[in-house]
């Protein structure tokens, strides 16, 4: 078992030693716990792909696309805008970086059900897990967001930061991640929470948590990219601007079983 446990810590040392030794002289990371090298590369990877992410983003779309995606004089988020999302987000990485370092740490102790090789399962056994691994996911980011809708106390404390952003020209790709990190914890808190129930490739689960950053960003372009059933852009606008509707991360699904599904109005084709 030891041994067998010893497979993930090899593997996220590995993921430390190639991003912090790329990216920082080693008298900053060497000296540093195991546990502090794991976060400090998760802070660095979530700083990267934010910056990366919202920045391309931003540029095609209201830049090199405008034309394509704004609707005549439809507004875009000014400047200032979009660096009050960037200073809020900063404010939080450093804590939302802790999720999956906690998660890197249960696992390499073996408290949760992740399993280092796709060999040791099979690839039919994987997929079929990863389905269920996302949709434990979907199903409780869809409850935790719908009840910091319907806490009082949790919307004012928590959630309203985040609703401020509630006009399209407001919204921005860099608002994704602008969160309370209680807020934000709580809603990424499903992705480390699955690890526990289903069993999930380690690797996998890990890459599920940078691209559900990368999602954010997407979601938050108040663009109908049209990609039903997930969750594209036109579905999360709604959500901003009613508070009532689509609370789901990646699919529409959780909303569609739980009556609280809008489709766009550019996309009459699917019915509420």
């Amino acid at each position: 078992m030891e041994e067998y446990l010893q497979l993930f810590k090899n593997e996220t040392v590995f993921y430390n030693q190639i991003l912090l030794g790329s990216l920082l002289p080693e008298n900053i990371w060497r000296s540093l716990p195991h546990v502090c090298r794991t976060w400090l590369r998760n802070y660095v990877a979530g700083v990267l792909i934010y910056s990366i992410t919202g920045f391309l983003w931003c540029f095609y779309i209201y830049h090199l696309k405008r034309d394509v995606y704004i609707r005549g004089a439809d507004p875009i988020p000014s400047k200032k805008t979009m660096v009050l999302h960037i200073k809020v987000t900063m404010r939080s990485l450093p804590w939302f970086a802790a999720l999956p370092t906690f998660s890197e740490y249960a696992v390499e102790r073996g408290w949760t059900k992740c399993f280092s090789r796709i060999s040791e399962v099979g690839w039919f056994a994987y997929f079929v897990y990863i389905m269920a691994y996302i949709a434990v996911v979907e199903f409780l980011t869809y409850w935790a967001h719908r009840k910091l809708h319907d806490i009082k106390p949790l919307y004012k404390y928590l959630h309203a930061q985040h609703h401020s952003y509630n006009k399209q020209h407001k919204i921005s790709p860099f608002a994704g991640l602008a969160l309370h990190p209680l807020d934000g914890i709580a809603q990424g808190g499903p992705h480390e929470i699955a690890i526990f129930l289903v069993p999930t490739h380690f690797t996998t689960h890990l890459t599920v948590v940078f691209l559900g950053a990368i999602w954010s960003a997407n979601i938050h372009d108040c663009i109908d990219e049209k990609m039903w059933p997930l969750m594209g852009g036109g579905y999360h606008v709604i959500h901003h601007l009613s508070n009532r509707h689509n609370y789901g991360l990646y699919t529409i699904w959780m909303d569609w079983m739980f009556g609280t599904l809008s489709h766009p109005v550019s996309n009459p084709t699917k019915p509420n």
